[in-house]
Formats: C-alpha cells, structure tokens, sequence
C-alpha cells in the first residue's frame, strides 16, 4: 500500500463526507481526491519523473493538503516548507533536495522568487491566487493553480511507486546547524500512522483540530491519519489567539485535541476552557516536549471526560512512546512506553542494555524508524546503526532516559542538553518540572550560563500566569528544599513572554545569557 492510499480508500467508501474544514471552506473526501488528482497531472505537466521532491510553500490550510496528496500521486517525494521560512532559508532546502517543483501561492511569492533565482534544479512552479506568474527565472515553467483547477483531468493518474519508496522529506528545525531532510518512506509512515491511531482509538466519528504547522511532523501527522481513519479535519490557519481556537473547537464540535506544552498552557489562561464549553473533546494529546505535572492536572480538571495523552517522538521516527491516560496518576512524570509495533531500550556509551533505574541512550526500533538524512551519510550513520538482528537498522536518539521496572519511560534530557555544574550532570528538565510545582508559574526553561568557578550556571527563566506575583527568592528558596544543592539555580529571571519557534517550542538558545 502507498500513503496515498488512506485519501483513495476514503474518498471510495465515504465519498461525500467532510474531510477538511478552513474558516467557512468545506470539503468533502471526493473533492480532496478530485482537486489532488489534478495537482499530480500539472506535475507530470510540468515533467516530474518517479522520485522527484516537490516543495511546498503555503500558509496552513487547505492548498498545500491537496498538494502533498498530489506530489505523492504523481509518484513524487513532498517536501513542506514553513510558512514564515525566508529566502535564503528556502533556497537551502530547494538546493538540499534537488526539489524539481515549487507549489505555492501570491502572498508568498515574492519569498519564492527570490530563493528560485538561486536554484538551478527547479523545472516549474504552481503558483495560487495569480491569473499569471511572471518573472520566472531561465527555463522554469509556471502554472497558475487556476490553470490546473479548471482545465487539467481529475481522475486518477498512474503510479508505479511501491511502499519502500520515499514519501516525504521532513526537514529537522536546525537548532543546531542547517536542517536537515529526513527521508521517510510510504511504508515508514504508514507503519507510523497505524501505531498512533491504534492507541488513539481514532473512529470515523472523531473531528481533530489541526493547530500546528505542516512543516512539523506533529501537524503533518494530523493530515495523514485523518485520511486513514476517515475523520474531519479542522484546519486553524494561525494560533496567535487562543480564543478563536475555542471558538472554532465549539462550532464544530471537535473531539481530539493535538497540542504542544507552550499551546497547552496559553489556553488554560482562558476562563472558557471547560468542560461546560467543549463538551465533545474526547482526548488530548501531547508531544514536542514534555507536560509539567501541574499543566496535566489542569487539562484533566478541565475535560473530566477526556483522555490526556502524553506522548514522546522524535522526527528520526515520527514517534516513540506514549503513556496510557489510567497511568497519569500513577506515573505523572512518565512519557510511557513504546507505542504498538515497536521496540525501545536504553544502552550504555559501549551499547549494551542496561536495567531499570538506570541513566543511558534510548534506542528505538520499528518499521517507524525512517531511513536517514538526506546527503548526509555521515549522519545517518551516527543515528542509525545496525540493530540486533541482521541487516536491521535501529535509531540512536541522542536522548538520555531511565525505564522503570514495568518498561515505562522517563525522560532526563538530550545528551547535548545536558549542563555539567560542579562537576555534576543536571538535567533542566528536572529543575523545570520543580519549578513547574509553584502555582504561579505558566512557562519555565532552564539553561547554562558561563561561569568561572562552577564551568556552568543554571539559569532558571519564568513566565508567570496572568495576576501572579512570585520574586527570586521564593523561586529559590522552593528549589533548595526539592533539589541537591547542585541543581539550584544560581539565578532566576522572569519575562512576560519566551521566545519561541513555529511550533510554540521554547528556543532555549535566545535565552542564553
């Protein structure tokens, strides 16, 4: 099976159902499948061979769904670039992946224009909302979306793709250097999308709202499950008010919930979060960084009759582990265990599995883990090493995690992350997550500072709830009667708002001293 096949099968058995939602755009399972058909033959249009990437650039909302279906009909690897991504940026990822086309729009089209003039793989571009596109660089083709809308076929084109071909480059946020493309083959991401919807429970019944950016693979994921389980798809173009997010959540009576821990907090700041006001949410569900304890009890004060999902995942293999919602009480701090159809462990620097309690590298292996980086070999060989059978590869995460007796997960921090004070290791999780106990606190990052006498100071950054009030020293004076003295931070600062990048993760870097 390709992944195309979740939109086909659907659009077969539940033709007329509402598959996406945007504002007051509405549609159905057959119009997706219709309109991506047409997409995929103004690619082959525009002389796409099997396994070219085709990039899109599009605010989130309907276009840039019906384009990916369409880059995987036409037998290409789709390839979503942020919304906000700049020139330079976009030209990096054009060039990276060879893309021979650029989907995008008018709005973004002076962005795309300027990083085309600098990439010489480009064979044409599919530009919305224009009558014509204009100042095309050399030999590029250009068509208008309305162009493919009105006169191109909307039956289904030929593949020949098999399922260990690539679907998709994901490409990483870079924090660390220029992003990089990870490859993720149909069967890869099927093997994903089963596993998630599998623990989720998904029904046809189930009405998700997609909050987050299609470049992160936790807002992409929502588009391919969807399709796989028949449901609707809310799509909410921008997330700057959380009070639209509610009242969109209302009108259309959604039941899942998918979220970050920066989003999660900015809508328990609205007095209408309650179960009174969503009444249908089902389950919520967490990943890109860890729930503080107080926040789950928050979420599960507010839908009583909801399920919280605290999840952990990597883009390496879309997803690792979540924690079954009876087990929040007794494993609050718990990121869970290795979801279906796969298998994690923790190792030593030598690689061998170590026993419960104990601090080492998690290894994750499955038909989720994708196939590496794209160019990158070097990489990918420092990631995905050969696993315990023959001719297996397993992912090293670079994450640090201790496993209970029962085979839960706990996070302690990246390998990378970790900040050597006084000769010790400390984890800023550890110190959030104490911090995180004080009621007044909504947001919390710890960092490392430079410093002469402990090599590295930790820093404790806080952003308090609305009407709250709490200084240094109580910060203080709460962390020294929970943690070695070691762990202490040595200062504490408090902003009204931290930093933060497309997919509401706190960027840590710009906090640094």
């Amino acid at each position: 099976m390709l992944l195309q096949g979740f939109l086909e099968s659907s659009a077969e058995r539940q033709a007329g159902k509402v598959a996406l939602v945007c504002g007051d755009e509405r549609l159905t399972y057959a119009d997706v499948e219709a309109a991506s058909n047409q997409v995929a033959h103004a690619l082959r249009e525009l002389g796409v061979e099997r396994g070219d990437r085709v990039v899109t650039l599009m605010d989130n909302g309907i276009p840039p769904i019906v384009s990916l279906w369409g880059a995987l009909k036409a037998d290409c690897v789709f390839v979503i670039a942020s919304a906000s991504i700049k020139p330079d940026a976009l030209a990096y990822i054009l060039n990276d992946c060879s893309a021979s086309v650029l989907v995008t729009e008018a709005r973004k089209w002076k962005v795309a224009r300027e990083a085309l003039a600098s990439c010489q793989s480009i064979k044409g571009v599919i530009v919305d909302g224009v009558d014509q596109v204009e100042e095309l660089p050399g030999s590029v083709t250009g068509l208008t979306m309305g162009h493919v809308r009105e006169t191109l076929p909307r039956s289904r084109p030929m593949t020949r793709n098999i399922d260990v071909d690539l679907a998709a480059l994901v490409y990483t946020s870079g924090s660390t250097g220029r992003p990089k493309g990870i490859m993720e083959a149909h069967s890869n991401v099927i093997a994903a999308c089963t596993s998630i919807t599998t623990y989720l429970q998904n029904v046809e019944d189930d009405i998700i709202i997609g909050l987050l950016p299609l470049n992160f693979d936790y807002g992409l994921y929502q588009v391919l499950m969807a399709a796989q389980k028949t449901v609707t798809l809310v799509i909410q173009p921008s997330t700057a008010y959380p009070f639209p997010i509610i009242q969109t959540m209302q009108r259309e009576k959604v039941t899942g919930l998918p979220a970050v821990p920066t989003l999660f907090a900015m809508l328990l700041k609205l007095d209408v979060f309650s179960q009174e006001s969503l009444p249908d949410v089902r389950y919520l569900s967490n990943t890109g960084a860890a729930l503080p304890v107080p926040h789950i009890q928050q979420l599960r004060s507010a839908f009583p009759n909801s399920r919280v999902y605290s999840m952990y995942g990597l883009t390496e293999c879309k997803r690792v582990s979540y924690l079954p919602p009876e087990e929040l009480d007794r494993r609050p701090k718990s990121v869970g265990r290795g979801m279906p159809n796969e298998e994690v462990y923790i190792v030593d620097e030598q690689g061998n599995r170590l026993g419960p309690g104990v601090v080492g590298e998690l290894v994750v292996r499955g038909s989720n883990v994708m196939r590496g980086y794209w160019g990158d070999p070097e990489e990918t060989a420092r990631r995905y090493r050969p696993g315990p059978y023959p001719g297996e590869m397993a992912l090293y995460t670079g994450d640090l995690f201790t496993m209970d007796e029962d085979g839960f997960l706990y996070f302690v921090g990246r390998t990378d992350d970790i900040i050597k004070s006084r000769g010790q290791k400390v984890s800023p999780r550890e110190v959030e997550d104490v911090i995180y106990e004080l009621p007044q606190v909504s947001e919390a990052a710890v960092v490392p500072a430079d410093d002469e006498i402990l090599g590295k100071a930790i820093h404790g950054y806080i952003v308090l709830k609305d009407g709250q009030t709490l200084d240094e020293r109580q910060v203080l004076r709460h962390c020294t009667a929970r943690l070695e003295d070691f762990k202490v931070p040595k200062r504490v600062f408090f902003r009204d708002s931290f930093p933060k990048g497309a997919t509401g993760k706190i960027q840590k870097r710009k906090l640094e001293p």
